[in-house]
């Protein structure tokens, strides 16, 4: 594989702008880099759910999905590049339905938290909320590819569900939300 990357700071980006992978550069504070970033944020928070001690099943899906946000990014990094394959999403389907086939019926709301990779998998949820939106954001004002945030959205599910998973393989349960909480 050849090297990537040579310098580290390159100190192009000192003036408030950062290059695409097509070369052109952009503001550091544009729409397209605030959903590259984004997505960055949650593949890094899912690296460290990846750090804990998770079920077998559980951690290569956290595997496949990093690779495939490091490919979303990519896409995003270089418009009119398409990089995601429609497989993706449908294995994002694939592992939601078993995953969730398994879990009882939630009969309330529930609070993120319960261990820590639950934890964990609830934040990396709401980054992924965030980075949904980024991207709706920047499909509003330039052209990305729908599946981009077809795959975020359905990952946002996959990521609760797997909270929840996380939450009985490490011998708990869901943090109920107490609707009627005696000091209301």
């Amino acid at each position: 594989m050849p090297h990537r990357l040579s310098r580290i700071a390159t100190r192009t980006g000192d003036d408030g702008t950062t290059g695409l992978g097509d070369g052109s550069r952009t503001r550091k504070n544009s729409p397209r880099i605030a959903a590259i970033g984004s997505i960055d944020e949650l593949n890094s928070m899912l690296g460290l759910l990846a750090a804990e001690n998770l079920p077998p099943d559980v951690q290569p899906v956290i595997a496949a999905i990093q690779n495939d946000l490091f490919d979303l990014g990519g896409e995003l990094s270089i418009p009119g590049f398409e990089k995601i394959k429609p497989i993706r999403l449908a294995l994002l389907d694939e592992w939601l339905a078993g995953f969730n086939g398994d879990l009882p019926p939630l009969a309330e709301f529930i609070l993120p938290g319960g261990s820590r990779p639950a934890a964990l998998a609830h934040v990396a949820r709401t980054i992924c909320r965030r980075a949904e939106r980024d991207v709706v954001a920047l499909g509003a004002l330039e052209f990305v590819r729908p599946l981009c945030q077809q795959y975020l959205n359905r990952l946002s599910d996959l990521l609760f569900v797997l909270a929840r998973v996380l939450n009985r393989a490490g011998g708990g349960q869901d943090v109920l939300w107490l609707k009627d909480r005696p000091d209301q």
